[in-house]
């Protein structure tokens, strides 16, 4: 048995960053959030909390191959569909991601995500050291910090937010606002990926603060500074309790370096679709993500001989995801159907012009896979940052290829010599499309001089430097 009450740094998140493979073993995650957290985690005495991915499954702490302890937190099935599938995926992702489709708003889920918290948060308070440092992520577990506050008042807490935080008009829908604003209080220091969506938690705490029944103080301090890439917004507002809470914009990132390295996999892709101009689409296969829309832009191309079927192809890739939510199937339909169509209409027998893979793909093949592309198509209806956009870039350090990017991607803001467009209309998809496939195809010198421009920044701005930001600021401000 592990000694659990001596971790100076916790990280608390919905999920553990190891998978189950086929074989009964654990694998890391692929994800940039373990990559930037392995090396702190490890530096310190270091634990992660976290739910391994099987309902009902209870596990004993264990550690990584690199001597990170992991503490498992079980959850029953039941409160997977009503904490997860419920309430954090069925109310908070379409209340945070601007209504796309209407959130629904049931009592039994709230009280299973309230209850879910409360596991979290106890789990945390076995394994921290006194006065350790602790960093809850993400949306699912937005009441923590604030019941954190309550039995462990000794420890230091930061919190981040890695989907997009939403306007005060629609975030005061939600019947249990000041419980939840209450939760997010309870940090030291509140983390998101912008300036907007800082300062629509400024401007919402102001306004729930009556409500709640408690003084909840205007921002002071407030500060916009830095250049466009990097710029942060920085503010204090004075919680409940009489704390100064920082608020404070990282735009997080990916690392780098190693998915640089993974582009050396190219030529898999390519091999298989010829010399065609290759558009390349990475998603979940999410009603956020704007993959509907793209393909019709695409077949409104076709359609009008802007392109033509025998020098252009499309490959989506489309990972599961909550496939038991009745939106999500909607929308494999939807997609499923509009590729069908479109080969129906203008692929040739053994030359679909859409590739489509529904299914997760191995990430040093996909690195190639970018770096195969000459388009990357991300279209987003809205979007916390979308690091697809930053890990096709990564992997074109050449100054080849083009980025087609949703202006409502976090992104943006960063990378904004990409080929811009707003996803809610064809015509701009088609525009920017069109304009992409037009300067790869006449080897463009000011299209290589963005995508170079756009590499620099990514290569400059990583997944290490968001953590550090963030850490450091926490530091500071306890």
């Amino acid at each position: 048995m592990y000694p659990l009450s001596n971790n100076s740094f916790v990280v608390v998140a919905n999920r553990l960053p190891v998978d189950r493979a086929k074989d009964g073993s654990w694998q890391p995650s692929p994800g940039g959030l373990v990559t930037a957290l392995a090396p702190v985690l490890e530096k310190h005495q270091g634990c992660w909390v976290g739910w391994p991915g099987n309902a009902g499954e209870h596990l004993e702490p264990f550690r990584t191959d690199s001597g990170v302890l992991l503490h498992p937190v079980t959850l029953t099935e039941a409160d997977y569909e009503l904490f997860y599938e419920g309430f954090s995926n069925a109310t908070l992702w379409p209340l945070y991601h601007d209504l796309i489709v209407p959130p629904r708003f049931e009592r039994s889920w709230w009280e299973a995500y309230r209850e879910v918290n409360l596991k979290f948060a106890e789990a945390v308070a076995e394994v921290a050291a006194p006065s350790a440092t602790v960093w809850v992520q993400d949306y699912q577990l937005q009441l923590v910090p604030g019941i954190l506050r309550q039995i462990r008042p000794d420890l230091t807490i930061g919190f981040f937010l890695h989907i997009p935080f939403p306007g005060a008009e629609l975030f005061r829908q939600l019947p249990w606002r000041e419980e939840l604003m209450r939760g997010l209080l309870g940090a030291d220091l509140i983390g998101f990926h912008s300036v907007d969506n800082a300062q629509n938690f400024l401007a919402l705490a102001a306004q729930v603060a009556g409500a709640a029944g408690s003084h909840i103080g205007q921002p002071d301090e407030l500060e916009v500074e830095g250049e466009a890439s990097i710029r942060q917004v920085t503010a204090k507002i004075t919680a409940p309790d009489g704390r100064k809470v920082g608020v404070a914009a990282f735009p997080i990132s990916i690392d780098s370096a190693e998915t640089a390295k993974l582009s050396q996999h190219k030529g898999a892709l390519r091999s298989r679709v010829g010399e065609r101009t290759l558009i390349l689409g990475v998603d979940r296969l999410d009603y956020t993500k704007g993959i509907l829309q793209r393909l019709q832009a695409f077949e409104e191309l076709l359609e009008s001989e802007a392109i033509a079927p025998d020098e252009v192809v499309f490959v989506q890739i489309a990972t599961p995801s909550r496939e038991r939510i009745d939106h999500y199937r909607k929308t494999r339909y939807e997609v499923e159907a509009a590729v069908g169509r479109i080969n129906g209409l203008y692929g040739e027998i053994g030359e679909p012009v859409v590739h489509y893979i529904h299914r997760p793909v191995p990430k040093p093949q996909l690195m190639g896979y970018y770096a195969d592309a000459d388009i990357m198509l991300v279209t987003p209806f809205k979007d916390g940052m979308n690091l697809v956009a930053k890990e096709y870039v990564a992997c074109h350090d050449d100054g080849s290829g083009a980025l087609v990017l949703s202006e409502f991607a976090g992104a943006a803001a960063e990378l904004n010599d990409a080929y811009l467009c707003n996803p809610h209309d064809l015509e701009s998809i088609k525009r920017q499309l069109l304009a992409a496939i037009t300067d790869v195809r006449a080897g463009s010198e000011s299209a290589q001089t963005r995508m170079q421009q756009l590499h620099d920044q990514v290569m400059t701005h990583d997944v290490d430097l968001w953590a550090r930001s963030f850490l450091g600021a926490l530091e500071n401000h306890a």
